[in-house]
């Protein structure tokens, strides 16, 4: 007879296997058909086996019971065979349908008209891919990097084609790669590369990209590299208002630009999530706002909605950025000369005002300064409100846990409650700000709530999203969130099929 330990152990052997078998299938997915399998909106593409069971306890938060495997691995094993066209699958919640609604029918029966839109649609996206360059190779620059090279799947969606910088030393390409390859704060670059010195390119999981040479933003012809209506992103902030980015539309093949920095003047300043939908057709120069305004604004947007906010501080504690001085010495800002490794340093943040930009409800009710920390990534938003509603801490934290699980928001806003996270367990968010409900205060109508943010990798993550809305790449999502089926007519479709 087995003891305990060893029924756990085979157990959880029994769950490594099925998570294992899932791997192949999931990519063979995205690869063929362009489809990305998520649990709760955590993308299960390019995860190792233990992601995956990470994956499938975390729907402990919404169910209270882990997802088993034994139940997913069956359903990516059905969705593999139906030939499906483009799209965004949930799995824990097409699961959790199929158990609550089926009435008998098999999983196959019910995928099948569940997905009944894209079943059989494999290869029918006429989208050919988006050109993209990267206009700068910074921080950023090399997160959307990893971020387009991960998503490139069968070459529908945004393609990283070039990267555009000045050149640094003989041996520039070389580093390049090499700062791509390896990242202090965010770890190894998941895959190969490889560095062709003769054509200039560096290639990264099959991805070719063209290192391109230059000073001058209007003067590049990209077609010459085969590049053509080119989504670039400018990631120098040497440009920030229409004038100065429009240099980037003087070169062959470019046909709009995306900001990765709060945008000046008239400039549309994009937060996914908040006003994406305000992006038109003859939008060519578009901002994606700054990493606090995506961290900030969801959340405001959430508490606004539900309880109205009359006025409010937004305070941010942030990682030093690359434009201070690592030890003192001349600087043009104030206070940003002193060492950044060493200080504390009071500066001011645009992020509160820029806000209203996005969100012109709160136009003219926040202000807001930042104090810069010697940590090199992962943020925290202090957000000091007054409100028109009263509430407690516990209604606030509910609603805003379960806006980060079921509402539109849920990709920005992410809510954690663990007495033991600190800012580096932050690193790597795909969200844009997590509340920290332990630390919620509510006295009545004052508020104030903690929000972590990863203001690298999180950020990027927003951009990409801009990207895709600006390159009309939108998968259709199931189970779909705003469409309720009844039981009956399920099983009814289902018999007249």
């Amino acid at each position: 007879m087995l003891d305990s330990s060893d029924s756990y152990l085979d157990a959880w052997m029994g769950r490594e296997a099925l998570a294992e078998g899932m791997i192949p299938v999931i990519g063979r997915l995205y690869r063929e058909s362009n489809v990305v399998v998520s649990i709760h909106g955590r993308n299960l593409i390019n995860l190792s086996t233990m992601n995956i069971l990470k994956a499938h306890r975390f729907a402990r938060r919404i169910s209270k019971d882990e997802l088993p495997l034994e139940e997913t691995a069956p359903l990516v094993e059905i969705l593999a065979h139906l030939e499906l066209g483009s799209a965004s699958i949930d799995i824990a919640r097409l699961n959790q349908k199929f158990k609550e609604e089926a009435n008998g029918a098999t999983l196959e029966e019910f995928l099948r008209f569940e997905l009944a839109e894209i079943v059989g649609k494999r290869g029918g996206d006429d989208h050919t891919g988006t050109d993209v360059v990267l206009y700068g190779f910074g921080r950023i620059g090399r997160l959307l990097a990893r971020l387009l090279i991960e998503k490139t799947g069968n070459g529908q969606g945004l393609r990283l084609r070039a990267i555009v910088v000045r050149r640094g030393a003989d041996n520039d390409l070389s580093k390049r790669a090499s700062l791509l390859r390896r990242d202090s704060v965010h770890g190894p670059f998941v895959g190969t590369i490889r560095i062709d010195e003769d054509a200039n390119t560096i290639t990264a999981n099959g991805v070719q990209v063209q290192v391109i040479y230059s000073d001058d933003p209007a003067t590049i012809d990209y077609t010459a590299y085969g590049i053509n209506n080119a989504l670039v992103v400018d990631n120098t902030g040497r440009w920030r208002d229409a004038e100065g980015l429009s240099q980037h539309l003087q070169s062959a093949g470019v046909a709009r630009v995306l900001l990765t920095a709060p945008g000046k003047d008239d400039l549309k300043n994009i937060v996914h999530g908040i006003n994406h939908g305000t992006i038109v057709d003859t939008d060519q120069i578009v901002s994606a706002a700054s990493c606090t305004t995506n961290a900030i604004t969801p959340v405001l947007k959430a508490i606004n909605d539900r309880f109205g906010v009359i006025h409010g501080h937004v305070e941010t504690v942030h990682s030093f950025t690359n434009d201070q001085n690592l030890i003192d010495n001349f600087h043009a800002g104030e206070r940003r000369g002193r060492s950044a490794a060493l200080n504390m340093v009071i500066t001011e943040t645009g992020a509160a005002t820029a806000v209203g930009k996005a969100l012109p409800e709160l136009l003219g009710k926040l202000t807001g300064s930042s104090i810069r920390v010697p940590t090199p990534d992962v943020s925290l938003a202090i957000l000091n409100l007054s409100l028109e509603t009263g509430t407690t801490k516990n209604e606030v934290n509910d609603y805003l846990r379960e806006m980060s699980l079921h509402s539109e928001l849920r990709k920005q806003i992410d809510y954690m409650n663990s007495p033991e996270m600190v800012s580096t367990d932050f690193v790597g968010s795909r969200r844009t700000g997590t509340v920290d409900g332990l630390a919620t205060i509510s006295t009545d109508r004052n508020l104030i709530l903690y929000l972590w943010y990863d203001n690298e990798f999180g950020y990027s993550c927003q951009v990409v999203r801009v990207m895709e809305e600006m390159a009309g790449i939108n998968r259709q999502s199931f189970p779909a969130t705003d469409v309720v089926q009844e039981a009956m007519s399920v099983l009814a479709a289902l018999e007249s099929a």
